[in-house]
């Protein structure tokens, strides 16, 4: 009944012409705030020259320093071409975060367009090799971001992946932070798909937040994204099926708004978590805030133990007051499983479509991002456009098995900027 799709084609980025000599000159003019040593950006341009033929390209870790150069000349020369991979020319910059930087990118040879993540040599803890390893092991789900290159060049590890639209986080503020009950349960449907998958790869997410889900662009614009591998942790061993061990006294993992009771408790996370703390994200999307946000504390551990005091204290009749009591039936169920105990998945799903069936609501795939759209926006032409950093979309390709099912207007509302939020692969 919902949806299940492929990865989108974004149509191509023209980047102006900026050679890797110009670059690298631009670099070594730029002065930066630090005493320590830093290779110039030139050896982006002289990576291949130092690789053996044929030879593998390993990721190996990173350096802010050469990182800050190599941003402040593209800024300074106000364009960035840089190719990596040998065919994957770096754009403008799109987002940051604690491991790196990530940059628009075009296939010169496709003019496909994509995410590209760069992370400097010198990282203390280097970590996209793992993510990309991840994505790798995740391959062919629905879903799920495809990683086209991951290698090294120069001073930094690099990322290339297919690009997507803004995160369910961005949306909802675009929305008032506000989302009726269809649109909130059309998401339920698909982001259960995505931790389902994750689950049945032997893999926990650890870190189910509105900011690691992500839209698709162009036809893939009904797809929602599952994303930043972070903080996953593998459950069970892929040989023998043996589960991990229950533990407790843990560090809290994750996003404190949104973990499960038990992480507070200091409990080893298995995939139960994952499943209460998506019912804390359909909650936040029903309520507009949950009851434990906007809680002052001295220190970061306070703040988790205050918050952590509100979130047992609130009981999910409470959490859920005014809202269908599907709500309440999923979260008893996820709260009710034991450590190593298989989820039903099915019958979660079904909760949400029984409701979505009762409301009478149509498989149309019209989120309220595309109902918040300018009447004037409405009459577009069908297809995919990237102006001045916003994605317009129309006529989403409908899921195997939907044929029969309307596909409605499809657009990414205006106001929401690429530049901010197409790619947030990095933890905030």
């Amino acid at each position: 009944m919902f949806p299940s799709t492929t990865s989108p084609t974004p149509q191509a980025l023209l980047l102006d012409p900026l050679s890797f000599a110009q670059l690298a000159a631009a670099a070594s003019a730029v002065p930066v705030a630090s005493s320590a040593p830093s290779k110039s950006p030139s050896s982006l341009q002289n990576a291949n020259r130092r690789r053996p033929s044929g030879s593998a390209q390993k990721p190996y870790a990173p350096s802010t320093t050469c990182q800050r150069r190599l941003v402040a000349a593209a800024t300074a020369s106000g364009v960035m071409e840089l190719r990596v991979g040998g065919c994957f020319r770096l754009g403008r910059k799109i987002g940051s975060g604690s491991f790196g930087d990530i940059y628009l990118g075009e296939n010169i040879v496709t003019h496909e367009e994509v995410a590209i993540k760069l992370e400097c040599m010198k990282t203390k803890h280097p970590q996209l090799h793992i993510e990309a390893k991840l994505y790798k092991f995740m391959h062919g789900g629905v879903g799920i971001p495809v990683v086209k290159w991951c290698g090294y060049e120069g001073d930094y590890n690099v990322m290339v992946m297919e690009l997507l639209g803004p995160s369910l986080e961005d949306l909802f503020n675009f929305c008032s932070r506000r989302f009726t009950l269809k649109t909130v349960l059309l998401l339920a449907d698909q982001m259960l798909s995505r931790i389902e998958y994750i689950h049945n790869k032997d893999f926990i997410h650890r870190d189910v937040k509105p900011d690691n889900f992500l839209m698709g662009l162009g036809k893939r614009g009904n797809l929602v994204y599952i994303i930043d591998f972070g903080l996953a942790k593998r459950f069970r061993d892929q040989r023998s099926r043996t589960h991990i061990p229950y533990r407790d006294h843990k560090n809290l993992t994750g996003t404190a708004r949104y973990a499960s009771v038990n992480t507070h408790r200091g409990i080893e996370q298995s995939r139960r978590d994952d499943l209460e703390s998506l019912g804390y994200v359909l909650m936040y999307f029903n309520r507009g805030s949950l009851p434990w946000q906007g809680l002052k504390a001295a220190t970061k551990r306070q703040k988790y133990e205050k918050i952590a005091e509100k979130k047992m204290s609130t009981s999910v009749e409470e959490l859920c007051r005014t809202f269908p009591s599907a709500f309440v039936e999923y979260i008893e169920y996820c709260k009710s499983l034991k450590f190593e105990e298989q989820p039903d998945y099915e019958k979660l799903r079904k909760i949400f479509r029984e409701l979505f069936r009762q409301r009478g609501y149509e498989m149309d795939y019209v989120f309220d991002w595309n109902m918040n759209l300018p009447n004037s926006n409405r009459g577009a032409h069908n297809g995919s456009a990237i102006t001045n950093g916003h994605a317009r979309q129309q006529a989403p390709v409908i899921p195997t098995g939907h044929q029969n099912v309307p596909g409605g207007l499809m657009f990414q509302p205006q106001p929401v900027s690429l530049p901010s939020a197409a790619f947030n692969m990095m933890r905030k």
